[in-house]
């Protein structure tokens, strides 16, 4: 299965082979009978991105190609876990990183960036639950009590004195918020007990993976277009590989953008069970479908646009990672006294 959504390309067929012909993109793969059929052509410049999952070949010419004109591939695996993904050369302003690096060794700055991060994430989780008590889609009193304490969370965290109670509250945040997660879902076949990965357990954990490696990916891709380094976090621990400064920013649109899709997707019933795969051991993962329906949205919510409160103009989703990126950009250059993370209405 094979989609190109906006400038995206997405290749789900196991035994594909992209490679270059000319400037055209051929991906073939194998048809019935094993022999090799031509299943899509696309001018190369049409692209922005390639992204594949699982058992999918890239001739050495593509990757090539890719890499001198910047366009990122990426590898997921087949249930659509994020492996790794092809960056052409570092560009992006040195003084700019420099900033950046000098941000992290500054115990004031880190500790107030972790905290705009976390408060993000704090008040998008808030908005989630008071939309749902407006729709009546739970106990009320029990989604009251969740508002109840995150606000108390955020009055918290204004006062923090540390990176690691700043973790903290949001740890606790997060307990609260899932703990309620199941009123917010309709359907009764959908069962969710609690956030689970590595692997996900249930339909439901399944679905939020898959969504915040999509919302992580762009959040990366953000930050590296406007020059800054997604490995370089304030609120994540550093550790070699781990993109802390992509997934500092994707906590202000974790719930507000990835579970609220991940619940519209489930409650109009453009999910059901179907979509997913039990594995050997206990995991769920979506079936080749499943991403399908995934995905589609997805890139659809991308094009829709939200007001942002220092805009007067509407953004679309898509790009509230770029202009996050470079709001923090402006921070560490000392351009902006505070970062300000997105806040949904």
């Amino acid at each position: 299965m094979t989609t190109q959504l906006l400038n995206t390309l997405f290749v789900q067929t196991q035994g594909a082979y992209l490679r270059l012909d000319h400037e055209t993109l051929r991906i073939e793969a194998p048809d019935e009978d094993g022999e090799k059929e031509l299943k899509l052509r696309i001018p190369l410049h049409h692209l922005g991105g390639v992204v594949v999952f699982g058992n999918v070949l890239l001739s050495p010419y593509l990757l090539g190609q890719c890499a001198r004109d910047g366009r990122e591939v990426v590898w997921c695996s087949r249930s659509g876990r994020f492996q790794g993904r092809l960056a052409g050369p570092v560009s992006g302003n040195v003084l700019l990183r420099r900033a950046q690096h000098l941000a992290l060794s500054d115990p004031a700055i880190t500790l107030e960036l972790a905290r705009q991060f976390v408060l993000g994430k704090v008040r998008g989780a808030r908005t989630v639950l008071k939309r749902a008590l407006r729709e009546d889609t739970g106990d009320a009193a029990t989604l009251e009590a969740a508002v109840g304490a995150h606000d108390e969370a955020i009055y918290r965290l204004r006062g923090a004195d540390s990176v690691e109670t700043v973790r903290g509250e949001e740890g606790q945040a997060a307990a609260v918020y899932f703990a309620v997660f199941h009123h917010l879902i309709g359907p009764i076949d959908f069962r969710f007990d609690g956030r689970n990965r590595r692997p996900p357990r249930d339909p439901v954990n399944a679905a939020l993976s898959f969504v915040y490696t999509l919302v992580r990916g762009d959040c990366a891709a953000a930050l590296e277009s406007v020059g800054l380094d997604p490995q370089v976090g304030y609120l994540h621990v550093l550790r070699p590989g781990r993109p802390a400064l992509a997934l500092d920013l994707m906590e202000e649109f974790r719930a507000w953008w990835a579970d609220r899709l991940v619940l519209t997707l489930i409650n109009r019933k453009q999910l059901g069970l179907q979509h997913f795969e039990a594995r050997p051991g206990g995991a769920v993962y979506l079936s080749e479908t499943g991403r399908k329906e995934v995905l589609t949205a997805y890139q659809k919510r991308k094009q829709e646009t939200v007001r942002h409160r220092l805009f007067k103009e509407a953004v679309p989703v898509g790009l509230l990672p770029f202009v996050q990126a470079r709001l923090l950009a402006r921070h560490l250059r000392g351009d902006l006294d505070a970062y300000p993370p997105f806040r949904a209405r």
